[in-house]
């Protein structure tokens, strides 16, 4: 019916009436905290670049993944930074490694908190890229690929719930599936990341993992940005190789992929509120330029919206306090 017959304000007139029709819920269930693991005693090493946010030694993470459970947030997501590299990545398939370490800690401290680990090589390579070398400087695909599983089924044995390859190379979702199946894990899930695009957001992460290339860039694995249908194409993939959930990567500039990923794969999506985005609004909020937590909020619901069931975001924390 027109006007005046229709009026939408009806509904907004009070906050009572505004929660009872809202259409996307935000809860700290739909978050996962990303935590920084580094080898040796240090307990805190401030990242300049991700205000509020530490590198952690092993006995901090676990002290932060019980605040984190505390608060209500359901899972953690450990990337690790090892006390020394090498050209082949060793630390990440090491079952003494700094994450299958801190795995072990945490699960025997915080029992029911679903610790998600990331799968990559970058964070443990001397030139720190996601995969081996070739002589010609370009990451060898399927090389890498096996080491990446093999790396999968370390985390698994050290106790992970879940883990979530982050590389990009051709195939490894396959290959870490088989692997895990192999290994008597075949309960255990993947998070794959399907859609990571070689972004501009990821700087503030490469300082916290010490993981920027020592030459060139990621644009021969990760996704062009401007590619919405190709993203399209590796979720699908992903489905059929094995993942449980699929991932986009970052957030904020990729609203619309979500929502596509979402749509075709049917599957439960996760999105990345990568390191860029949070450092732009803790930025803004510190010069005065925007409220920080209606910002955050906006920004979160935003993500939940276009689709994403889980959200990874080092916001969650505040977040999870505020609401």
């Amino acid at each position: 019916m027109a006007f005046p017959a229709t009026r939408l304000r009806r509904l907004r007139a009070t906050p009572v009436l505004r929660e009872l029709v809202r259409e996307t819920r935000l809860s700290p269930a739909d978050m996962v905290l990303p935590l920084f693991v580094q080898a040796g005693d240090t307990r805190r090493t401030p990242i300049s670049s991700l205000p509020s946010i530490d590198r952690l030694s092993i006995s901090a993470a676990v002290e932060e993944a019980g605040a984190a459970a505390a608060l209500g947030l359901p899972a953690v997501l450990l990337f690790g930074i090892p006390e020394h590299k090498d050209a082949d990545g060793t630390g990440a398939y090491d079952d003494e490694g700094i994450v299958q370490l801190a795995t072990r800690a945490i699960k025997d401290a915080h029992p029911d908190l679903v610790v998600m680990t990331d799968v990559c090589l970058c964070e443990y390579t001397d030139h720190g890229h996601c995969g081996l070398l070739r002589a010609d400087g370009c990451v060898d695909n399927d090389p890498s690929v096996e080491l990446i599983a093999r790396a999968a089924v370390s985390h698994a044995r050290a106790g992970a719930d879940v883990v979530a390859p982050s590389d990009m190379m051709d195939g490894r979702i396959g290959a870490v599936r088989a692997a895990l199946d192999d290994e008597g894990f075949g309960d255990t899930p993947i998070v794959a990341y399907s859609a990571k695009f070689a972004s501009a957001f990821y700087g503030p992460f490469r300082e916290a993992a010490g993981s920027a290339p020592a030459f060139g860039d990621r644009r021969a694995y990760q996704m062009d940005p401007a590619n919405g249908d190709e993203a399209l194409r590796e979720a699908l993939l992903d489905v059929q190789e094995g993942a449980d959930v699929v991932m986009v990567k970052p957030a904020l500039a990729y609203l619309d992929v979500i929502l596509r990923v979402k749509d075709a794969t049917h599957l439960p999506v996760a999105a990345y509120n990568v390191s860029g985005e949070y450092a732009m609004i803790k930025a803004a909020a510190a010069a005065g330029a925007l409220d920080e937590r209606a910002a955050v909020l906006e920004t979160l619901t935003s993500i939940r919206r276009a689709g994403a069931d889980i959200v990874i975001t080092y916001h969650a924390k505040d977040a999870a306090g505020w609401l």
